[in-house]
């Protein structure tokens, strides 16, 4: 059975076909938020210490860490702030420092820059998760020596120097290059995470089944596990999160094993934790009764990140610190 084994300092994670849904938590990620690009170019990381906190609550038991800002003030004064090159790698390493010093759980390193991704990978304690490489030779060139080198999984995405390709066909094809390559460098298959590309149903009314039919192939024959972006299935569509919250439990019927996602969403996690026990991935329901008593305060009138945040605090207390699987 395909286990994909990361670790923190103290805590390990499987994502695996028999272990419960991995939710990778997407939001310290500075593409798309100015507001966090501003903070993070003044040196500023209180919205990452705060989405670090919330996120973990929530039920994410793996942090993307992105490093893709633009910084855009300090490139008007230093033309070097225009290459990512120059930016990613030593804010990567501060991003990574300051969420190991906020919470004890696994990291995915994620940038397109290889130089950030091995500064996160010598920053980071215990065994992260790379994202990404893709089908591209050059990536492949520069991405799998360095996954080698460090001993880390990777996330491998389903496209190559043509692009995204309709064809579902041609994505498999694209992962299974992915994962022959890896081979050559002495890359197990259980240490590469397929994302097969979730393309939006509304501009692709296959897409849901697409995605199924992919994951079920790359379980049953190449043996990998999947994850996703999970929001990609809704994009520009109304009321996202109904769909989001469909079609995880769809996909994780069909095997998949994680998603990089949003965890404060009430909706999506609700609909993660039911699949989980329906999947028999929650002993005797365990994880569903305590997350009922979340629901139930949030019915009483708390935000779902504050009755998480509650409920977590509490059940911290009760452990009393233990080490352990996340």
């Amino acid at each position: 059975m395909t286990r994909t084994v990361l670790e923190s300092k103290t805590k390990t994670v499987i994502i695996g076909f028999d272990e419960p849904f991995c939710v990778i938590g997407e939001r310290i990620n500075p593409t798309g938020r100015k507001k966090l690009a501003a903070e993070l170019e003044a040196g500023n990381f209180e919205t990452v210490i705060r989405d670090a906190l919330e996120q973990v609550a929530c039920g994410a038991t793996v942090l993307d860490v992105n490093s893709g800002a633009v910084f855009t003030n300090k490139m008007a004064e230093d033309p070097r702030y225009a290459d990512n090159n120059f930016v990613e790698p030593p804010l990567m390493r501060a991003l990574i420092e300051i969420v190991q010093q906020t919470v004890d759980v696994p990291l995915c390193i994620d940038s397109s820059v290889p130089a950030a991704l091995e500064a996160g990978l010598a920053a980071c304690e215990g065994r992260p998760l790379l994202n990404s490489v893709t089908g591209e030779e050059d990536r492949l060139e520069l991405v799998l020596p360095l996954v080698k080198k460090y001993n880390v999984p990777v996330v491998a995405i389903s496209n190559d120097d043509t692009g995204i390709s309709p064809d579902p066909d041609v994505r498999f094809a694209v992962a299974k290059k992915i994962v022959e390559r890896a081979a050559d460098f002495g890359i197990p298959a259980h240490d590469i995470v397929v994302d097969p590309l979730v393309m939006p149903v509304g501009a692709m009314s296959s897409a849901g089944q697409q995605v199924f039919a992919l994951v079920r192939r790359l379980r049953e024959e190449l043996g990998v596990n999947t994850t996703c972006g999970a929001s990609n299935i809704s994009f520009g569509l109304p009321h996202r999160h109904g769909i989001n919250g469909a079609f995880l439990p769809m996909a994780i019927g069909a095997g998949m094993t994680s998603a990089i996602m949003n965890p404060v969403r009430q909706q999506e996690m609700e609909a993660i934790r039911a699949a989980n026990f329906l999947m028999d991935h929650d002993a005797n329901g365990g994880e569903w009764i305590r997350f009922a008593k979340v629901l139930e305060a949030v019915d009483g009138g708390m935000t779902f990140a504050e009755a998480s945040a509650a409920a977590s605090q509490a059940a911290g207390g009760r452990r009393g610190g233990r080490r352990g699987r996340a």
